[in-house]
């Protein structure tokens, strides 16, 4: 059994900004290891302004 932490990246759909659970956004006071389902429902991309329903997790 692993205990490997799998943190997920999600993009912007509209302007492709990233963000990554496992470095956070700590300039927007989003702790490292924030999952995205765990940032406010209120926060919006620091890029683009949109809300977190037009985010999508991805996988590189």
């Amino acid at each position: 059994m692993s205990d490997i932490i799998e943190y997920r990246s999600w993009v912007c759909l509209i302007c492709g900004w990233i963000y990554n659970e496992e470095e956070g956004l700590p300039e927007e006071g989003i702790a490292p290891g924030t999952r995205f389902e765990d940032i406010p429902e209120d926060w919006r991309c620091p890029l683009c302004d949109v809300g977190k329903g037009d985010f999508a997790a991805v996988e590189f």
